[in-house]
């Protein structure tokens, strides 16, 4: 059996290989060559292109067949076209910003997507408002299109080695430069969905052993449990064995954990019931463990400081600023605590408790 992996040296991409491998697949990895990684064995072939054009997808491809194409990269509705009558299996990865809400949650009413968000809520409709995740939404369309019995997935924010932009950097970095304050918006509280990259391939080789089950569907992927952001700051500095204290401030403050604070003050997260109950799916690598191997990883493969990830990560680290936010933030609530100290009547039950039979009210007139 031949498989094409499209893409292969990103964040999921290894695993996936490695799991077809396993499943006895003779695998290629179709991609532009522009970084190769020790974790692709030396027997995958390597097809050097770009997939972002169909006439450089045509030009590699050529007439070659397969029995089995996931496509993780490029321009997927050119990458579905082109594989029209040359693969006998079609799977395909897209990302949760289709749908509408995400990007501007005040679209909807009440403001923000629902929780959880299903597969089936609205995605993004209208290209001049958001023409990205409407491009992303018509890429859905043109593979499905292509490839009726498909099987695609929205990845969630992926973590894990390799991430183009590792947002838990913005952390670690902090934490290795001796930082132990870490400035987050509305207390850390904000949900958003997250994938460990070896979860997610989980997700997508199920797919590819249950083809009948998944065949034209479409579904959220994710890890089975999430953490909030102040949960995910707390797992990073357990792992590094730093002590922090988490600084909340209101959101529009937030500035030094912008890059951080994905979907803003509002919830992101996908309902995965569907993969659970069609696939079976569930975490290979518990969150926390995930987590902290990301951190790790990252520890051991620092990214150059103010080198190209940290420009993609667009994350300043600028001390001064955030010391002098966390000191005139404190300062302003010390003076407004004042202001705050009312009197307030402890809790009681509201349902009456007589004390004795034949009372028409309780000791608290109730």
């Amino acid at each position: 059996m031949r498989a094409l992996v499209v893409g292969g040296t990103g964040p999921t991409g290894p695993f996936i290989v490695n799991g077809l491998r396993a499943r006895g697949y003779h695998v290629a990895i179709f991609h532009r060559g522009t970084h190769e990684i020790s974790e692709i064995p030396a027997d995958v072939e390597h097809i050097h292109g770009d997939p972002h054009f169909r006439e450089t997808i045509d030009d590699a491809i050529g007439a070659r067949t397969f029995d089995l194409v996931v496509a993780t990269y490029g321009r997927i509705r050119h990458v579905a076209e082109a594989l029209i009558g040359k693969t006998g299996r079609f799977v395909a990865v897209g990302g949760f910003a289709t749908y509408r809400g995400f990007i501007s949650p005040g679209e909807l009413i009440p403001t923000g997507l629902p929780i959880p968000v299903p597969e089936e809520a609205p995605l993004v409709a209208d290209e001049e408002k958001q023409r990205f995740s409407w491009l992303m939404a018509k890429a859905e369309e043109a593979v499905m299109g292509a490839h009726p019995e498909a099987a695609l997935f929205r990845y969630p924010y992926v973590y894990g080695p390799y991430q183009l932009v590792p947002r838990e950097w913005c952390v670690i970095r902090r934490l290795l430069d001796g930082r132990r304050q870490i400035v987050l918006p509305d207390g850390g509280l904000t949900l958003v969905t997250h994938g460990y990259a070896e979860n997610l391939a989980h997700g997508v080789l199920l797919a590819v052993d249950q083809p009948d089950a998944s065949s034209g569907q479409i579904y959220n992927c994710g890890d089975d449990r999430q953490l909030s952001l102040a949960q995910i700051v707390e797992v990073i500095a357990r792992t590094l064995e730093r002590e922090v204290e988490i600084v909340s401030v209101p959101h529009e403050l937030a500035f030094p954990a912008r890059v951080l604070a994905l979907g803003g003050s509002h919830h992101t997260l996908l309902d995965l019931s569907k993969i659970r109950n069609q696939l079976g799916y569930s975490d290979v690598v518990p969150v926390e463990e995930a987590l902290a191997r990301t951190t790790r990883w990252y520890v051991e493969h620092s990214p150059e400081r103010g080198g190209e990830i940290e420009e993609r990560l667009g994350d300043p680290f600028d001390y001064a600023a955030e010391d002098e936010l966390i000191e005139r933030f404190q300062a302003a609530m010390a003076e407004l605590t004042p202001l705050c100290d009312r009197p307030s009547g402890l809790y009681h039950h509201p349902y009456p408790h007589p004390t004795k039979a034949g009372l028409g009210r309780d000791h608290r007139n109730r």
